[in-house]
């Protein structure tokens, strides 16, 4: 295991260094001139220059990519071109407010998506499959933009429950965190399904039956933990894209994460918090990845790393 998981981190190591220069080379061959966007359209060509001077831009692209990496080896990952502060320091000023979200709306979806999803599967080809199946198709098609709206219309505007926007008190997040479940939700019901339904025609499974165990027992208590392999996956595949910021979620909502950050800093052209961002959502996702590689092996005993 050790060297498995030596192997494992040295892989996320490389790939986010690897990431770390494509976004380099990108922003930087990105058309227009970031210095004059940053000093203001009206700035003087002065302003200009000595906007270009601090953020390094003056320098060959081939200096900048050296500093850049000397940088992002000491955790250094610049200052933001709008605010003047630490890239950390915005990143870190946001990350919770993510990470919340991510996790509210991940265990929301687990808690819906698996139930369901094994119903439908004990269920396969009867009235509750048939319900099951139509609210998962529901909810993969559906945008999110739109449902966020339609929330926000129906418990904000005319109800007058829940608020619209903002991240002001404990009620605000419910509504961008259905938004989000409500998609995964669907998803990892309808891997539930389709895994379950795999493992409810296995020998094992028939002789349980068979031998006079109760049916309910050998689907949640047998069945569902050797289907939850598949599930785990997708789960772990959601909650790191959602730790890379819910972009259109968090700009309907004004929900005040990394995604809202990382779109305000493409339209000011800030650069160093765009290259941050990109960098730490390549880390969280490529350790999220590990996390679920490593629980393989709690839930299948048969799973061994070496």
């Amino acid at each position: 295991m050790s060297t498995y998981l030596l192997q494992r981190i040295i892989g996320v190591a490389l790939t986010v260094f690897f990431v770390a220069i494509t976004i380099f080379l990108m922003v930087r061959l990105l058309p227009g001139d970031p210095a004059r966007v940053i000093a203001g359209m009206l700035a003087s060509q002065e302003e200009v220059e000595r906007t270009r001077v601090r953020l390094g831009l003056d320098q060959s692209l081939w200096r900048q990519g050296v500093i850049f990496v000397g940088d992002l080896f000491q955790g250094n990952l610049g200052t933001s071109a709008r605010t003047g502060n630490p890239v950390t320091q915005e990143i870190g000023q946001r990350f919770g407010a993510t990470l919340w979200l991510a996790t509210a709306s991940t265990v929301l979806a687990v808690l819906i998506g698996i139930p369901l999803g094994t119903l439908a599967a004990r269920h396969a080809g009867r009235l509750v499959d048939l319900l099951v199946s139509t609210v998962v198709l529901f909810g993969i098609s559906m945008p999110v933009y739109w449902l966020g709206l339609m929330l926000i219309i129906v418990f904000s505007i005319r109800l007058r429950w829940l608020p619209a926007a903002g991240a002001e008190g404990p009620l605000s997040i419910i509504l961008p965190a259905v938004t989000l479940a409500f998609f995964s939700m669907a998803f990892v019901a309808r891997i539930t399904r389709s895994s379950m339904l795999e493992v409810l025609h296995q020998d094992y499974v028939r002789t349980a039956v068979a031998k006079g165990v109760r049916r309910r027992a050998v689907v949640w208590r047998h069945a569902l933990r050797n289907a939850l392999a598949p599930v785990i996956t997708v789960v772990g595949l959601q909650f790191g894209e959602l730790l890379g910021g819910a972009i259109l979620t968090e700009t309907v909502f004004g929900w005040p994460g990394l995604g809202r950050l990382l779109v305000d800093s493409i339209f000011a052209r800030d650069y160093p918090v765009v290259q941050g961002l990109v960098i730490v959502f390549a880390l969280l996702f490529a350790l999220v990845n590990l996390a679920v590689d490593l629980t393989y092996s709690l839930i299948d005993p048969r799973v061994r790393y070496g």
